[in-house]
């Protein structure tokens, strides 16, 4: 493959946004962080992966550090649910991260029983939006795109 016929990295034409990205305190996975940092990487917003099994008060800290404009939880072991409600909890008890826009996604039960009171009690803790296991990445990127105003971060205000 010559260098001109390489693939281009996909350029989102909204402004570039400040994604702060984690797992809950249970979650050991890396492989879905690695793959969503390198998907909104290529569409041209920042990602701070905090990496597995993060601490809550680790996240608040981070978060009032770096005022992202998007907060992204991603589960993999099934337990997403409960690790989301804490960090959704810890982040809306500060006062510094109670506006900082949140979604969580992936596998968040170990049923799929339930899914639909996982899903209102997660949005009731302060989520803006809950991914079903299997929801393209491309849901995002709509996300980020509908932040609207300037890329300074809510947390910050």
């Amino acid at each position: 493959m010559t260098p001109s016929a390489r693939p281009q990295p996909l350029r989102s034409p909204e402004p570039s946004r400040r994604v702060l990205l984690t797992t809950g305190s249970s979650d050991a996975h890396t492989w879905n962080l690695v793959h969503l940092q390198l998907f909104l990487e290529e569409h041209g917003h920042s990602v701070l992966n905090l990496g597995p099994c993060v601490p809550e008060q680790l996240l608040v800290d981070t978060a009032r550090m770096t005022s992202p404009d998007l907060v992204v939880l991603s589960s993999v072991n099934g337990h997403g649910h409960q690790d989301g409600l804490r960090a959704a909890r810890a982040l809306r008890a500060d006062r510094k991260t109670r506006t900082v826009p949140m979604v969580i996604g992936g596998l968040l039960g170990i049923s799929p029983e339930g899914a639909e009171t996982r899903t209102a009690e997660l949005l009731d803790a302060g989520y803006d939006e809950v991914y079903a296991d299997g929801t393209p990445p491309t849901a995002l990127l709509r996300r980020l795109a509908g932040l609207g105003g300037a890329c300074t971060g809510r947390a910050a205000a």
